[in-house]
């Protein structure tokens, strides 16, 4: 019986044995595990910074552009001084297409020009002027307050050019508005003249005449 005893006991060591190999295999053996675990965890640690270092990569670009912006007021500045450049060249051109229309479709030969102003007009408040040459209306025009106060303030109206050929001519101005104490006024003007080879330029005037206490009305021809 002892022999068997034994052998028990040497059987029991060896399970010993062997259940703390196995136990110590399997404690070592979730080691391997967290250390692979390790360079998970370091991604997932470092995944922040990578994904902020990208936020500030694309936010770069963004803010770059601002020089750009900024240097592009001198040029806006440049294109404005060349569109001014260019209004004023049209309109000089356009002034200058004018006077030789004028000039090829009035030539001085046969040109009469007619002006209306006021010298003060405190006694006649004007409201339209018509115009014969030769007993054929040329020119009627209508005003408005605007116009008129032009005229008082020295302004001088061309309000009629055209051809006339060589010879008398008459022309007969009648002017229509309010007179002193608010009356209606028309009175008219006649006056004959020479047409020449030269320009003629004809100025219809309306003028206060204190001793009479009523305006005037006249026609002066520049020579």
């Amino acid at each position: 019986m002892l022999l068997p005893t034994f052998l028990r006991g040497a059987l029991f060591a060896l399970a010993v044995c062997s259940a703390s190999r196995v136990s110590a295999a399997e404690l070592a053996a979730p080691a391997p595990a967290a250390a692979a675990s390790a360079p998970v965890a370091a991604m997932a640690t470092s995944a922040p910074v990578v994904a902020v270092a990208a936020v500030a990569a694309a936010a770069a670009p963004a803010s770059a552009p601002a020089p750009a912006g900024a240097a592009s007021g001198p040029e806006a500045a440049t294109l404005d001084g060349r569109i001014q450049d260019v209004k004023n060249d049209v309109i000089k051109i356009n002034r200058d297409l004018l006077v030789l229309e004028e000039e090829l479709l009035f030539p001085a030969s046969t040109q009469v020009a007619l002006f209306v102003s006021m010298d003060v007009g405190k006694m006649f408040e004007l409201d339209s002027v018509q115009v014969k040459l030769d007993d054929k209306v040329v020119a009627s025009y209508l005003y408005t307050p605007l116009e008129v106060q032009a005229l008082h303030r020295g302004g001088v109206q061309r309000v009629y050019l055209g051809n006339l050929k060589v010879g008398n001519h008459e022309l007969v101005a009648f002017f229509t508005g309010k007179g002193p104490h608010e009356r209606d006024y028309k009175r008219g003007t006649t006056v004959k003249f020479d047409k020449s080879t030269d320009p003629k330029y004809i100025e219809l005037r309306i003028t206060d005449s204190s001793a009479k206490l009523q305006p005037e009305f006249d026609v002066k021809v520049w020579q």
